[in-house]
Order: structure tokens, then sequence, then C-alpha cells
């Protein structure tokens, strides 16, 4: 069910870390309006986590969470169209990028509610193993989540049920610009030894650590083992979100961010492949985002008059209100 081929691999991590670099161009040129949380520098923690799952596996994501639709399969083009606010998008431009989901491969949603995607994770679980299905879900959440009441009733519920929930935080020190080691007493492990899920730290900036430590927690899930816990250590290279890039905000000096920088997941996953090899998928990331930008560019924005539609899953049209 894993995808062990490095090459491929470092595909996912270079995709993420372009297209991420591209969208935030777009939000400078005006094309993505009201801008985005970048997910340069995790590239490895979603590309881990994604080659290790199986085709009926479910996950959703947080408000930094582009890098988990792509990983997981999603195309770029509708992806960056979605970001673009254009018809042509995953969610017809109606989701925008804390909000994109694509149900047809299993992304549930990035979600901007700071640690709903366990509850949604655990709950989508639950009803496909009530159904006979033999699919594990994942749940992606920062550092800031694990203070969160309702990732907490997850963790409840996912061990009393012994729902198979990888918990996946991505843990790169800061909850927006508040230092994990201000926010967070005792450790994030061991909230969930609290609820006897068990738990490893790794490495998020290697791809291969990550993938490993994912396909040992798959395996035992499926197996019958209930939840688990995989705490990826990591660093976010750019701004929480692209207004930081106006207003700069002094939360992190220059010496650290270089230092985080020294460890580049695209590097170190790039470091395995030959140069031939490298090369070739460089190659063919930019043709696919040269192709993804001018599909997006390309398309329609939404028609105004149709606002109030998709509201209800029956279909109905909502009325509009009256004078």
């Amino acid at each position: 069910m894993s995808d062990a081929d490095p090459v491929r691999l470092y595909r996912t991590v270079r995709l993420i870390r372009r297209f991420e670099e591209r969208a935030v161009e777009l939000v400078h040129g005006g094309q993505i309006v009201g801008g985005i949380h970048p997910y340069l520098g995790q590239e490895g923690i979603a590309a881990g986590v994604c080659a290790a799952l199986g085709v009926d596996d479910v996950l959703a994501g947080t408000h930094r969470g582009h890098g988990h639709v792509l990983a997981r399969g999603a195309d770029p083009a509708r992806m960056l169209a979605e970001l673009c606010g254009r018809v042509t998008g995953l969610n017809a431009g109606r989701g925008g990028s804390m909000h994109a989901a694509d149900l047809s491969i299993g992304v549930l949603g990035a979600n901007a509610i700071v640690g709903a995607s366990g509850a949604i994770i655990t709950g989508a679980v639950w009803a496909r193993r009530r159904q006979g299905r033999d699919t594990v879900g994942v749940s992606f959440f920062g550092d800031g989540a694990v203070n969160e009441g309702m990732l907490l009733e997850a963790f409840n519920l996912a061990a009393l049920w012994r729902v198979p929930v990888l918990f996946v935080c991505e843990n790169n020190g800061y909850a927006t610009t508040m230092p994990v080691a201000g926010a967070v007493a005792g450790s994030i492990a061991g909230r969930a030894a609290a609820f006897g899920i068990p738990a490893v730290d790794v490495d998020g900036q290697d791809p291969e650590t990550v993938r490993a430590a994912a396909c040992a927690a798959v395996a035992r899930m499926r197996a019958g083992g209930g939840p688990e816990l995989i705490e990826a250590r990591t660093y976010r290279f750019d701004a929480h979100h692209t207004f930081e890039h106006g207003v700069r905000l002094d939360y992190r000096t220059p010496d650290e961010v270089s230092r985080g920088r020294s460890r580049d997941p695209v590097d170190i996953q790039g470091s395995r492949l030959t140069d031939a090899d490298r090369a070739a998928v460089d190659a063919e990331v930019e043709a696919t985002l040269d192709a993804a930008v001018d599909f997006a560019l390309a398309s329609a924005h939404p028609d105004p008059a149709d606002a109030l539609a998709h509201l209800y899953a029956s279909g109905l049209t909502a009325r509009t209100g009256g004078g």
C-alpha cells in the first residue's frame, strides 16, 4: 500500500515547495486574494505520511493545508484555481486556501478551526469501519492545537473505540507567533499517552523517516492496534501567513530562521537521487506548475448570482432575503 520510491517521494516534496512558492507570487500579484499560510519547510511531513496510505484512506488537514492535499494526489491546476477563487477549482472557488477538499481521493478538507481535523477524521473513519471498510485516517494538526478540547476529545473517542486514526502533530515550534515552550505544559506525546495512545517523535525534515514511521503506524492500525500519534518536528521557513511579508512581525531572529532552513526536506530527499533524476523531476514539476498557473488564471470567476448555491446537500437553493 505504501510508496517507497525515492524519486516519487522527492517529486512530492518538490511539487509542494514550488506550488507554495508560485502561490506566494500570486498573492503578491493580487491574483490570490486574502493571502495564504505557506507550507514551506514542512513538505516532508505531508509527503512521508501520504506515501504510507492506501486508496480507501482519508485525511483532514489544517489552515496550512495545501501540502496535505497535494501529497494525497490532488490536481495542482485545480488546487491553484481554488486558491485563485475560480470555478474550475477543486471546490468551484468556494473553499479557497483554508478549506480545499477532494473527496474523490479521500481529502475531507483543510480546516481553519484549530484542532478540528481530529474530530472529523475520527468520525469519518469510525463510520467507514462500521461499513466493513479497511479505512485508516490521518488527522494533521499543529503544536498550537494540542491544548484544544476538540482534539483531546477526539483522542479520547479514538482510543475508546479503537478507531485507526493517525494523529500527526506538525510541531514547527510556533502557534502563529507563540513559541511552543510558552504554550504547552508537559509534552505533546504525553497528551497521547494520557489516553493510552502510542506516540513517536520523528524528524519531520526527513521525508523517508516520516514515511517509515507512518508505514509502521498504519500497519499496526490496520491490524487492530487503535490510534497512534506521530510528533513530527519541523520548521516553518516562511511566515505564518503572507500578511507578515508586509508587517514584518519580529518573533524569530534571522539566525534562527537560517538554522531552521539549513535542514531542507527538498534537499534531504533530493540527495538520494542521481543528478539526472533530480533535474528531470525539477523540470517536470516546473512544467506542471506553469500549466497550472495558466489554467487557474484563464478560468472564470464564480457568478455572484450563484452565491447561495451549494448550501444544502439536497441541492435546494436558498432564497434571497426580503426587502
